[in-house]
Formats: C-alpha cells, sequence, structure tokens
C-alpha cells in the first residue's frame, strides 16, 4: 500500500490508550482493523469500528488470514500483557510491516521493542503524566513535549510583554524562545507577526528548549 496519511491502519489491542486510538482514527476518516482477544470488548466497539475482530495476535495464522500483512502501518497497544506485546510486535517485523508503532510500559519494555524492530515505541502514560504535571505545577494551559528538548506550550503572556510589538521585545535574545500565535478573548488563533501586539487575556503558543519554554511560562 502507498504511504500516506491515509493509509489503513491496524490497532492490535483495545485497552485504553488503543480504544482511544482506534475510534481517534476512525473520526479522522482512517480506515482501521481493530484486534482484540476479548469478545465483550470487540462486541462492545463492533458499532463504533467497522472492521473488527476477535483474534490472538501472538498467532502468525490469525493474523495472515485476518489480511494484517497487507497493511502498512500497525500500532501494538497492548500493554497489560508484555509477553504478548513482544511477540506480536515480532511477527509484524517478520511479516515485513513497513511502519510498526509499539506501546510500551516501561524503560526496559521500550527498548526491548526498539532491539527486535518497532519502528516507533511510544509511553503514553509516561507522557501523559509528563504533560499534566507541567499543567499542575505552573501557569501553563496546555503542554507539549515535541522532541526530547523542544516543547510547546499555551499560556498567558508576561505583563511585562503586553503592549510592546514581538519585533521589539528581544524574546527569543532574552529568554531563547518564540511566540509562534497569539488568540485574543473570542477569536481564533492567528500566527503572530514582529507586529503583534500582546494584550492582557490573550493566549499564546511559545515554541522552544524545554527549560526555556518553562522559565518563560512562570514570568508573571
Amino acid at each position: 500500500m502507498a504511504d500516506t496519511n491515509a493509509d489503513p491502519v491496524v490497532v492490535i489491542g483495545l485497552g485504553r490508550f488503543g480504544t482511544s486510538l482506534a475510534l481517534e482514527l476512525v473520526r479522522r476518516g482512517t480506515e482501521v482493523l481493530a484486534i482484540d482477544t476479548r469478545p465483550k470488548v470487540t462486541q462492545a466497539l463492533a458499532g463504533h469500528i467497522t472492521h473488527i475482530a476477535t483474534a490472538d495476535a501472538t498467532d502468525m495464522e490469525a493474523l495472515r488470514q485476518l489480511g494484517v500483512p497487507d497493511f502498512y502501518r500497525a500500532v501494538v497497544a497492548i500493554g497489560s500483557d508484555i509477553e504478548a506485546s513482544i511477540l506480536t510486535t515480532s511477527l509484524l517485523v517478520e511479516l515485513e510491516i513497513d511502519d510498526i508503532w509499539a506501546k510500551a510500559v516501561s524503560n526496559q519494555h521500550g527498548r526491548i521493542l526498539s532491539r527486535i524492530g518497532a519502528h516507533h515505541v511510544v509511553f503514553p502514560e509516561h507522557d501523559m503524566g509528563e504533560r499534566v504535571a507541567h499543567l499542575v505545577s505552573g501557569r501553563m494551559l496546555d503542554y507539549m513535549q515535541v522532541d526530547e528538548n523542544f516543547a510547546l506550550a499555551k499560556t498567558g503572556p508576561p505583563k511585562e510583554y503586553v503592549g510592546t510589538p514581538l519585533g521589539r521585545s528581544n524574546l527569543r535574545r532574552k529568554h531563547g524562545i518564540t511566540i509562534v500565535a497569539v488568540k485574543s478573548p473570542g477569536e481564533e488563533f492567528t500566527y503572530a507577526t514582529a507586529e503583534t501586539e500582546l494584550s492582557y487575556g490573550d493566549v499564546i503558543l511559545v515554541s522552544g528548549r524545554t527549560a526555556d519554554v518553562e522559565r518563560f511560562a512562570e514570568l508573571p
């Protein structure tokens, strides 16, 4: 199958993460094949996901019968059974699936998944915990770690920069951050320019190195 965002996706494991992922993909118009070993789970989701099967994904023959080898992209969302997660991932590698995503519940689990051939390893519980910690402990309205040391945060403007055009604020030199977009009350986000002036009540998107973004978000 062609490598496009519209490629069908097989999601294996329908716990909270797998179910949320599968339903969001369906909402976005992506064709999904969802697989889980528990009949009650697949029956409950049958009306929401067109292609859903009760099967053991650690069984190569079951994967072949479901047409999994025809998929370009697969997600192993199994978390409660690490052995099943590793075995399923290894079978997908053996089937030469081009783009394998796998959920890990620990660093050791993640290292094993990478070693056996998963192209992307995600830590949803850790990532969500990190995000919530930033929101709980400071002034941020939302937070996303984009890379190992690069973040994007939604916050309010520090008072010392209200009313000053961004082009004259020297924000990047002083704080190492860039204001990407601004949202005024009742309006939509718009890209920030050198002429943009911040106002009280605005919401801003700030990007930069993680530590710089965190420090900027704490300015009064």
